[in-house]
C-alpha cells in the first residue's frame, strides 16, 4: 500500500501547481484571443479603407459627370443661336439659383436646432448635488427620519423632508 500512496503523491500534481497552469493557460488564451482579434480588425480596417476609397473615387466621377454635363448643357443651348458665353452664363445662373435654395434650405432647417434645454440644467445641477446641496426640484437627500415611541402611534416621523 505504501508504493501506491507514494505513486499517486507522484502522479498526482499539487494544488498549487494546478492554479499555476491554470493561470498560465488562461493567460495564454487571453493573448491569443488578443493576436485574433487584432489580426481580424486589420482585415476589417483593410476592407474599410477600400471601400472608402472606392466611394471617394466614384465621388470624384460623379463630379466630373457635373461638369461634363453643365458644358454639354451649354453646348446645347448655343445649338438654338445663342452665343457660347451667354449659353455658360445661363448654366452658371442656374448653379447659382440652386446653391442659394440650398444654403436656404440649409439655414432654415439650422435654426429649427434646439439645445438641449433640460439636459444643461441637469448638469449645471451636478456640482452642487456632489457637494450635499441640491438644486431646485431635484431632491438629493434620502428621507431618513428618526423614529421614537411616542410617535410610533401617531405615525409622525421626524427628520428631514425632501424638497418638491
Amino acid at each position: 500500500m505504501s508504493t501506491r500512496d507514494n505513486l499517486s503523491t507522484v502522479d498526482d500534481p499539487t494544488i498549487g501547481r494546478l492554479v499555476a497552469d491554470a493561470t498560465r493557460d488562461i493567460s495564454a488564451l487571453v493573448q491569443s484571443e488578443i493576436k485574433l482579434a487584432k489580426s481580424e480588425i486589420r482585415v476589417s480596417a483593410t476592407a474599410g479603407g477600400v471601400g472608402a476609397a472606392l466611394i471617394l473615387i466614384a465621388a470624384f466621377f460623379g463630379l466630373l459627370i457635373i461638369i461634363l454635363l453643365s458644358i454639354a448643357i451649354a453646348y446645347f443651348i448655343t445649338m438654338t443661336g445663342l452665343d457660347p458665353a451667354y449659353a455658360f452664363l445661363i448654366v452658371s445662373g442656374a448653379y447659382l439659383l440652386l446653391a442659394a435654395l440650398l444654403i436656404f434650405i440649409g439655414i432654415r432647417k439650422l435654426k429649427k436646432i434646439r439645445a438641449p434645454v433640460k439636459t444643461i440644467a441637469t448638469a449645471r445641477e451636478i456640482p452642487a448635488a456632489l457637494k450635499g446641496h441640491p438644486g431646485k426640484g431635484h431632491p438629493v437627500e434620502v428621507n431618513t427620519g428618526t423614529v421614537d415611541s411616542g410617535t410610533l402611534s401617531s405615525g409622525k416621523v421626524k427628520g428631514k423632508r425632501r424638497k418638491s
